[in-house]
């Protein structure tokens, strides 16, 4: 097998989903929760993408598809969402939105 190790994988997987969490739990402003999301779901499929190559089997490339799939809708949803509140002139902080109201 030509290229890295799994371990190197999930070590960069790793990172990826620290670095989301730490994005998700340290901002507040909703674009970059929303960017740290995408963040930690990449990590998590470079994970699965890494186990899928070390035990030579294409479900988890597949099921890797399918989280990015998930994570595109939930992104046109978020911003759609952010752009509704910033259009009605609301502060964008996720600790002081609790409630939609239209």
């Amino acid at each position: 097998m030509l290229g890295p190790d799994v371990a190197w994988y999930l070590a960069v997987a790793a990172f990826l989903f620290s670095t989301g969490a730490l994005g998700v739990l340290l901002r507040r402003n909703p674009l970059i929760v929303l960017l740290s999301l995408e963040i930690m779901l990449n990590g998590a499929n470079l994970a699965l993408i890494g186990y899928a190559r070390h035990l030579g089997d294409g479900s988890g490339q597949v099921f890797a598809i399918a989280v990015m799939a998930v994570a595109a809708s939930e992104v046109v949803v978020g911003l759609g969402l952010v752009v509704a509140l910033n259009r009605k002139r609301i502060v964008l902080d996720v600790d002081r939105l609790n409630t939609l109201r239209g």
